[in-house]
């Protein structure tokens, strides 16, 4: 199996005969809305099977600053099944790591279990396009999930990935933070030293604790830190954010008088975590199903809580 990247613009012809044959005729895709604008801008893939017959295609380009999407893959009916779609997303993946850290495509429905075992997870309603359920997925963590030797079924994917990830870099954890704070329904607790610029104060994450403070009256985020005089000093958005929520989100200061957690901690729902082993250490572990592990952290987090202080000077600044 051979798979080319074609550079940008260039889209050949049994790319073009691939997407005829399994969106136009099996799909009943209208040929208006198979064609569009970002085939210009978007590098094209192009599987050859052993023979160098053509088998599977798709494109990638760029969504959005510090975002690649993915779309448009066809497999031949001939190849399905036989492992070509996995190869061919993998390599896309790794190519797109040059340019981006986090990956979004719009999945039909039935293919959102292949997506997920590559590490996307959906983020989106059912929405229609050309009349065919989708749904939006992203994956956000996807330097590790290419590092991955073993198979590891469904990466990231809240309540049901056992796996447990291993931490190496400050950026580890905020893929490991953002793909779970977008697939969370109800808790976000943040225990560390201080709501670091570094690993918190990213977009993408505000934008992820923002949907999750209005799904529901009952999110409850969290933020339990030492130190709050860096977000005094400069603006951090997701203080912004708590400010405009305060129903939903709170930030207190740990009172060490009483008992605390000794390491970093990140709880999401009932069964996500990320750990670091010190405050002072980017290393840890992230592991998106773990219930056990998620009850002593949140137990020993919700008495910290019962005790720590508020900040007043946070408070008092101007939004």
């Amino acid at each position: 199996m051979r798979i080319e990247a074609h550079p940008a613009g260039q889209l050949p012809e049994a790319a073009i005969a691939l997407r005829r044959q399994v969106f136009t005729a099996e799909q009943q895709v209208p040929e208006e809305l198979e064609w569009d604008d970002t085939d210009a801008s978007a590098v094209h893939y192009l599987v050859h099977d052993d023979t160098g017959e053509p088998i599977a295609t798709a494109r990638l380009y760029e969504a959005q600053t510090g975002w690649g999407a993915i779309g448009r893959m066809a497999v031949a009916a001939s190849a399905r099944g036989q492992d070509v779609g996995t190869r061919l997303l993998t390599r896309m993946l790794q190519d797109g790591l040059a340019t981006w850290n986090r990956f979004t495509l719009g999945a039909q429905e039935t293919a959102v279990d292949f997506y997920r075992r590559l590490g996307f997870y959906v983020v989106s309603d059912r929405y229609m396009d050309a009349g065919i359920p989708h749904r939006r997925m992203n994956c956000t963590a996807p330097s590790l999930v290419t590092q991955q030797e073993a198979e590891t079924r469904c990466p990231f994917l809240l309540a049901s990935d056992t796996t447990s990830w291993q931490l190496g870099a400050n950026g580890d954890q905020l893929e490991a933070l953002l793909a779970m704070a977008e697939q969370a329904t109800r808790r976000l607790w943040i225990h560390d030293s201080t709501l670091s610029h570094a690993l918190y104060d990213d977009s993408e994450l505000e934008q992820a604790v923002s949907q999750l403070a209005r799904r529901s009256r009952h999110s409850d985020i969290r933020f339990l830190i030492h130190d709050d005089s860096p977000l005094v000093k400069r603006r951090h958005s997701l203080v912004e954010l708590m400010r405009r929520l305060p129903s939903r989100m709170g930030l207190r200061l740990v009172n060490t008088s009483y008992p605390h957690p000794s390491r970093p901690v990140i709880l999401v729902d009932d069964s996500g975590v990320i750990s670091r082993h010190d405050f002072n250490a980017a290393e840890g572990f992230a592991n998106a199903s773990a219930p056990r592990r998620v009850r002593p952290f949140a137990e020993e987090f919700e008495r910290a809580w019962e005790y720590g202080r508020s900040s007043v000077e946070l408070r008092d600044l101007p939004l």
